[in-house]
């Protein structure tokens, strides 16, 4: 999985989808990442079938992983889930693509694999049920363990949306009390200042913000001041451990110095000795190579003379060729 994810990604390119490429997908906010988190910090995004505005299934599946990349970015530290709310108000049987769905499938299944935490299906149709038989097995047992249907006029589902999210911040849509709704202006500039944070996710220059993405949005001043001070500390370290190293020095013991200056001294006669040797061997290899020196320039002379020999002999054949001869053959 991981050598198929790795090869998926550097041909689909994921992190460098950007706003401007995929925002036709997003105007009738048919999916957006919300900006409040569930009670355990996972992003959410929010879908809304009914809300479909387009008709390529390659559109939708790359707008599909914007959004996932997105929710990706935003995830807090330590938390690495996601939050699916599907609101089905307005679905009708034309939107229900099987297609879709098992293009949706395969991308989370297989490339981000252990992202989805819990999907809650908010209002789904009667009608749905049959889709949900015949889709249903295209989903692993473990993903499919994690839908859950919530009904607005069954209390007994009340309580999932109570347990998972805070009512107050949690949109009317779904039973919250936020009046907050979906504005594409507001959400586009939201997407265009996540976008300028990708890069930093996935840079190897910033693996330490890459592993927290949520403290590089929130915390990314504090964090610079933190990795000047660890820099400070550790060269207080340094300087503390360079300052007992001198005292442990200061405390050797007097027999420990005369050994050492015993040492040092039979150290230096040996050098001494053997700077002698090296100066004999090294007057022996200077006249070695002054007599080849000197032979290779008798030799260069004799060549030098042999040459000129024949270059006169050369010139007088070739005049006495030039008279004999009038014009090329």
């Amino acid at each position: 999985m991981l050598m198929k994810t790795l090869k998926w990604r550097s041909e689909y390119k994921p992190d460098e989808i950007r706003w401007d490429e995929i925002s036709g997908e997003a105007m009738t906010g048919k999916i957006y990442r919300s900006d409040y988190f569930d009670k355990s910090g996972r992003s959410i995004l929010v879908m809304r079938p009914g809300c479909q505005n387009t008709k390529k299934s390659k559109g939708q599946i790359r707008y599909l992983v914007y959004c996932m990349e997105n929710a990706i970015l935003n995830l807090p530290a330590g938390q690495d889930q996601m939050v699916w709310l599907i609101d089905f108000a307005g679905f009708s049987l034309p939107n229900v693509s099987l297609l879709v769905t098992k293009l949706t499938a395969d991308v989370l299944q297989g490339h981000y694999p252990e992202r989805l935490g819990v999907a809650i299906l908010y209002n789904a149709p009667k009608f749905f049920e049959s889709f949900w038989k015949m889709a249903s097995p295209l989903l692993e047992p473990k993903t499919k363990n994690k839908v859950k249907f919530v009904y607005s006029d069954r209390p007994e589902t009340d309580k999932i949306m109570e347990d998972l999210f805070n009512m107050d911040e949690l949109e009317c849509a779904f039973g919250g009390r936020s009046p907050v709704t979906f504005n594409i202006d507001d959400y586009a500039a939201r997407m265009r200042e996540d976008d300028k944070k990708m890069p930093l996710l996935w840079s190897p220059e910033n693996s330490a913000l890459a592993s927290e993405p949520y403290r590089m949005k929130n915390h990314g001043s504090q964090q610079c001041d933190s990795g000047l001070k660890t820099e400070e500390t550790a060269s207080d370290v340094i300087g503390e451990t360079e300052a007992a190293s001198e005292k442990s020095g200061e405390t050797d013991t007097a027999s420990d110095k005369e050994d050492t200056e015993a040492a040092s001294e039979e150290r230096e006669e040996t050098e001494t000795s053997s700077g002698k040797r090296g100066e004999n061997a090294t007057e022996s290899v200077k006249e070695e190579l002054t007599e080849t020196v000197s032979e290779k320039k008798e030799e260069t002379e004799t060549e030098s003379s042999t040459v000129k020999s024949t270059s006169s002999q050369g010139e007088g054949i070739a005049s006495a060729g030039k008279s004999g001869s009038s014009s090329d053959p």
